[in-house]
């Protein structure tokens, strides 16, 4: 798990991204250069931007079937969207991103490395216009984008019945599954379960929280209907 000086590519970038890789070096130099003035990472992110970011976001790849559909919610800097696309290039992804800068460096980035299995889409998870283009998805993922209660609500519409919430988190994931559990069924979530992606691989494997899509999600009853 060496890695080289500066933002040298780690040694298991090359078992990640494979003949890939030049796309990946290309993606995470663009993001060391623009990233910070365009207010995608902070600048401490820099020195980091392989293990923390790009390898982190990869290894999700082994949680995901084959040539899977996969909506990204709150792709931001493109994290874990982009680095999945690179070393899975079978999957069909749509980005989704609601703020315009950070739909414009998206779709600069996907344009540069010629990702023709990626789509941007600008707009929130929870919209009807979002959900008419990017649902029955086999998998959406987040990272970094809202505790898991807030998270359900938004993405598992998106899940087909039977698919899957893929969630990066920290090492706060089982609290957050105990805490949130009625809100995740209320959203039509199964059972969570916690996981890592990387072992073997990565200094510090990702923490990722699997929620299956198992029941259209709950609507709120008004007043009118409580009383009858």
């Amino acid at each position: 798990m060496g890695v080289e000086d500066g933002l040298g590519a780690p040694a298991a970038a090359k078992q990640v991204f494979g003949e890939r890789l030049p796309l990946a070096e290309r993606f995470t130099a663009m993001l060391a250069e623009h990233g910070v003035a365009r207010g995608l990472i902070g600048p401490r992110e820099v020195d980091r931007l392989w293990d923390r970011h790009v390898l982190n976001s990869a290894v999700i790849g082994e949680r995901i079937n084959t040539a899977a559909r996969v909506a990204d919610v709150g792709s931001g800097a493109g994290l874990p969207g982009v680095p999945l696309a690179i070393a899975r290039p079978d999957l069909d992804i749509v980005l989704i991103e609601p703020m315009a800068r950070r739909v414009d460096w998206l779709t600069e980035v996907v344009d540069e490395l010629d990702l023709s299995s990626v789509t941007v889409l600008r707009g929130r998870a929870e919209e009807k216009a979002v959900r008419a283009i990017a649902a029955d998805r086999d998998v959406v993922t987040a990272r970094a984008v809202a505790p898991l209660a807030k998270l359900a609500g938004w993405c598992l519409p998106l899940v087909r019945t039977g698919g899957t919430l893929l969630a990066l988190k920290g090492s706060s994931a089982a609290e957050e599954i105990t805490r949130d559990r009625l809100a995740v069924t209320k959203a039509g979530g199964g059972e969570a379960t916690v996981a890592e992606c990387g072992g073997g691989l990565l200094e510090v494997p990702t923490t990722v929280v699997l929620i299956p899509r198992v029941s259209p999600e709950r609507k709120a009853k008004t007043r009118t209907q409580r009383r009858r």
